[in-house]
């Protein structure tokens, strides 16, 4: 019987319309649009934030959010960035270094594991999968505590011993299922053959192995290369990589990452370019050429290694080079360690100085003073450090700071606005020289609040119904209970503790009735957006917040507010003290001071600078000039007892806030 010609037939009897004709089956598509148009969204979605970062990594202005001309500026700016660079130089050292150590590691430890009893493999293999369950702040918290017990000092072989140990376990999860398909017999095979074990390990095994060992070391290289939280605790002394650099950017975006990000998805692409064309252009090759074996075509002469060396011979006399031309300059060689907040220097402040000096700055950032005066009290060692005014009194009254040789400042001292100078922090400026300053007050959108509202309500516009939901408080202590001694109409260096616990009820009244969004420099770019309708803000923020957008604006309560005043100190400790004095006298100058204050928005205390950019770039932004001379505005003065008990009150808050929500 044909069955084929029976099947021709019954399928010729079928309806058109049934499931099973030849017609249906030629129509039925390959793919539905639905899933498509998941597709193509799912791909915009991951690739959309790529192209914008491209695009305005050669945006002419440091707009996130205008595109205003190209320009090459960032990339210059990267260029120059001595602390961008390195953290990028870090970042491929320790990723290539980490890969090579943990692939040739977790290799033998696979095969030597496949090849012990079924007690030791199940033991290890548990060992192994251990820091890849566990979360991953557990095992930076753990690889943190190990270095401080044996008084290892945190650096870049700390870095790569962090990166080495948690990139093991992913090169071992890759190459022991490959391992166990081989046959059990493959190594005893080789060497009743002659073979010695080497010769069995590396030609034998290794061989059979190798896309495992591949993969392994191409996923330890992707680990190593985006980790953060682990390089985060491990590190220290100025070291860091690309993904610490940028969490420090994280107040505000600085558009150099934009470039220097460019520039690894560049790399990135070329190489998944190169590993795709490279075994086309090979296999194209042999078709041209079919009398050439595989085995002929492996011993031809690579180019690549060599290709490799000259590159690295170029880096090398780039930086011969630099040393060559900085050799002659008065500090060349000398390395000097600054400690503060993140994103706080302009453009080419830290570039300037190095070309000027001829020495190395490491800058490590800090998100806050308590942050800082943690690593100072550890006796972490810095030569300048850039701490607020209440901490700088600390400091001083514990004694952790030296007096400057103000002999050497009177030229960069006379430069500086007057209100800056000769704070209660710091009478004479004995240990202190002003770095920026500014005050603390409301930003809020012009178009949802009225001028009118906040004259008539100052600091208790956070409790007014009618802004529900639409109000950020700041996630700082001090702040936060000076907002609410104003409001109330006391000081807010207050040491009266019912009157500090009228503040903390004030404050808690507004977060169980006003659904506030407590944050830190979020504020930034949320109120630039015009997400809330006001919020509590420093006032260097609100101008760069005002500037990018004409509806916000910036208002101090009649109340009074916090007149804060950041500073140059140095410490006891301190390796480098002369180079310190010179980075302190370079900041005061009108050059630098310039170069801060335009790309920060802080005020700057060198007169001459705080003048011409309240009639330029910050012209019309009344955040930018402090209020002075007004009797209820104060700076903060520093009482133990009053700080521990607005601490513990404000994480009350905190918790109410939470439970609020």
């Amino acid at each position: 019987m044909n069955f084929g010609n029976m099947n021709r037939e019954t399928s010729r009897r079928r309806p058109a319309g049934t499931p099973g004709h030849p017609r249906n089956l030629r129509r039925t598509p390959k793919g539905s649009l639905p899933g498509n148009i998941l597709m193509a969204l799912t791909l915009l979605f991951f690739y959309l934030p790529i192209l914008f970062m491209v695009v305005f990594s050669f945006n002419s202005s440091k707009s996130l959010t205008s595109f205003t001309g190209f320009s090459l500026r960032w990339y210059e700016t990267m260029l120059k960035s001595h602390g961008m660079m390195e953290s990028l130089y870090v970042t491929i050292i320790v990723a290539v270094v980490a890969t090579v150590i943990s692939t040739i590691a977790g290799t033998i430890t696979a095969i030597g594991m496949s090849y012990s009893r079924k007690l030791i493999r199940r033991y290890i293999t548990q060992v192994n999968d251990l820091p890849m369950m566990n979360p991953e702040i557990v095992t930076a918290i753990g690889l943190m505590l190990l270095f401080i017990t044996f008084n290892v000092e945190r650096g870049f072989m700390t870095l790569l011993l962090a990166h080495i140990a948690f990139c093991i376990p992913y090169v071992m999860l890759s190459i022991t299922p490959r391992l166990r398909q081989l046959d059990p017999n493959l190594a005893d095979a080789a060497m009743d053959l002659g073979a010695t074990p080497w010769q069995t390990l590396t030609k034998v095994i290794v061989p059979q192995i190798w896309p495992a060992i591949l993969s392994g070391a191409l996923v330890a290289f992707t680990m190593s290369f985006d980790d953060f939280i682990i390089s985060y605790f491990s590190t220290g002394g100025g070291v860091k990589n690309l993904s610490i650099m940028v969490y420090t950017m994280s107040k505000r975006v600085n558009p150099s990452i934009n470039a220097i990000s460019t520039l690894v998805v560049l790399f990135i692409t070329l190489g998944v370019v190169l590993m795709n064309v490279v075994p086309w252009l090979r296999e194209k090759y042999q078709k041209r050429h079919p009398k050439i074996t595989e085995g002929e075509f492996r011993k031809r002469p690579r180019r690549w290694p060599w290709i490799l060396l000259a590159a690295l011979v170029v880096l090398a006399s780039m930086f011969g080079l630099r040393k060559g031309l900085v050799s002659d300059r008065p500090y060349a060689g000398q390395t000097l360690h600054i400690y503060l907040p993140g994103e706080y220097v302009g453009e080419n402040f830290i570039s300037g100085f190095e070309e000027l000096t001829g020495a190395t700055v490491v800058a490590d950032n800090f998100d806050s003073n308590e942050q800082m005066y943690i690593k100072v009290a550890n006796g972490d060692s810095y030569d300048v450090l850039i701490p607020s005014d209440y901490m700088i009194e600390r400091l001083i009254q514990e004694d952790r700071l030296q007096k400057l040789d103000k002999t050497k400042l009177e030229t960069a001292m006379s430069l500086l606005v007057d209100d800056t100078l000769n704070l209660n922090y710091d009478p004479g400026n004995e240990y202190s020289v002003p770095y920026f300053w500014g005050s603390v007050g409301i930003v809020y959108d012009k178009t949802k609040v009225s001028e009118a509202d906040l004259e008539k309500e100052g600091f208790s516009i956070f409790l007014d119904p009618r802004y529900k939901g639409d109000i950020y408080l700041y996630d700082s202590e001090r702040d936060s209970f000076m907002m609410a001694l104003k409001a109330l109409g006391y000081s807010m260096n207050t040491k009266d503790e019912s009157q500090i616990n009228e503040a903390y009820n004030w404050l808690l009244e507004c977060v169980r009735t006003m659904d506030p969004e407590i944050v830190t420099d979020e504020i930034i770019d949320n109120m630039a957006q015009g997400r809330k309708a006001l919020g509590l803000i420093y006032s260097g923020d609100a101008a760069y917040v005002m500037a990018e957008n004409d509806n916000m604006g910036y208002y101090l309560p009649k109340e009074g507010s916090n007149l804060w005043c950041d500073a140059m100190v140095i410490p006891k400790n301190a390796r480098n003290v002369d180079l310190a004095m010179a980075f302190i006298d370079y900041t005061c100058q009108y050059e630098a001071a310039y170069d801060n204050s335009s790309y920060v928005g802080y005020t700057s205390p060198n007169r001459e600078v705080m003048e011409e950019l309240s009639e330029t770039d910050f012209a019309g932004i009344n955040a930018y000039l402090p209020r002075t001379g007004y009797d209820k505005d104060e700076v903060f003065e520093f009482d133990e007892n009053v700080r521990r008990l607005i601490a513990d009150q404000f994480s009350r808050v905190k918790i109410a806030a939470s439970n609020a929500d």
